[in-house]
């Protein structure tokens, strides 16, 4: 695609950043208020069966995730046209979801401003390493990575991790309105907390939160992962860089079946929402649907997605994810021609001259 066309992608969804009001404020009725008529059905159903506990459980970890895309837009100031409007549901929101609004607004922005770019990691994103920084780490590094890399940390420890105990810390160098918001948010939900606990018990409320912050904290990681680690994504170095290939090239369409990509409230279109993060998610799908450039951004469903797993350095040399794998491979092959290169080199007769 050449750099015209990539410009022009920014106007075609230019029509879509509109919010709308009363569209805006129908997702919060048909999302917050399912997120508590489930959460008290699974506490309601403990005394029935906790299989069916576990069910609504699972219901209400998905309108959290649904929850988290309010407060996702409510981020990028695109929820709705007043900035305190956003702020203010953004808040709310992320005390819902265990998320501080102005801590992850700040770290985010930066994610969407350095996405794919390989001088500009760290912040926001997910760890990538190289084929050739990888093999040049020291040993400590190199376990370091392969355990954040293994699936049992990244979908299992890791957002445990992230949203228990890394949100609830404020970044280094954040002003003061942003660690104030951190700590309302951190005060909020011991609070919260603390009066479900009260009121129901503290096992009542294991039982049930539990599986709900599994499900949804396990599911955001989840989905935060595979829109942006496929096999020919995009990276390039800050030289090489494009804010438009990034978003097109370099974030997925997560094809989902529609009940989920309802739930999911359209983060699947993610490369329209790198592409212009000013698009509220009910106007996503729309958005795609009107650019046929878009349409052929690189598509995973959930079967293609599983196949992410195994993806874990990038190849700046094939421009593509391998696995640990497909290093040995590349290794022994190198050592191979190195050592058949040798012998070659030896076997020749040595002539010198007289």
């Amino acid at each position: 695609m050449t750099q015209a066309k990539l410009a022009d992608l920014k106007k075609d969804v230019a029509p879509y950043e509109k919010t709308s009001l009363k569209a805006s404020l129908f997702q919060m009725a048909n999302t917050i208020l399912p997120l508590f008529v489930l959460w008290y059905a699974a506490y309601a159903s403990l005394e029935i069966s906790y299989g069916l506990t576990l069910l609504f459980a699972a219901l209400a970890g998905g309108f959290t995730v649904r929850t988290f895309i309010i407060f996702h837009d409510c981020c990028h100031q695109s929820f709705f046209k007043s900035r305190r409007a956003n702020d203010i549901v953004g808040t709310i929101t992320g005390i819902l979801t265990m998320v501080p609004y102005s801590q992850w607004k700040a770290s985010h922005s930066i994610h969407h401003a350095t996405s794919s770019n390989l001088d500009k990691r760290g912040v926001g994103d997910v760890w990538v390493l190289t084929v050739d920084e990888y093999l040049a780490a020291p040993l400590w590094r190199r376990l370091a990575y392969r355990m954040y890399r293994h699936p049992l940390v990244m979908f299992g420890i890791g957002p445990a991790f992230i949203f228990l105990i890394d949100y609830r810390f404020n970044r280094a160098g954040a002003r003061w309105p942003e660690r104030l918001n951190t700590y309302l948010t951190n005060v909020s939900i011991v609070g919260l907390f603390a009066v479900l606990i009260w009121a129901i018990g503290w096992q009542a409320f294991l039982l049930v939160q539990g599986p709900v912050f599994i499900v949804s904290a396990t599911l955001g990681v989840w989905l935060f992962y595979v829109q942006h680690q496929f096999e020919e994504t995009y990276f390039e170095h800050e030289d090489e860089w494009s804010y438009v290939k990034a978003a097109v090239e370099g974030s997925s369409y997560y094809k989902l079946p529609k009940l989920l990509q309802w739930i999911t409230g359209n983060i699947g279109f993610h490369h329209v929402h790198h592409l212009s993060p000013k698009v509220p998610n009910y106007n996503l799908e729309a958005a795609h649907e009107a650019s046929e450039p878009l349409q052929k951004a690189t598509t995973i469903t959930i079967g293609t997605s599983l196949k992410s797993l195994r993806y874990r350095l990038w190849d700046e040399k094939a421009k593509e994810f391998v696995s640990f794998r497909d290093i040995k491979h590349m290794l022994r092959k190198a050592k191979s021609a190195s050592e058949q290169s040798m012998a070659a080199a030896a076997a020749k007769p040595n002539f010198q001259r007289k």
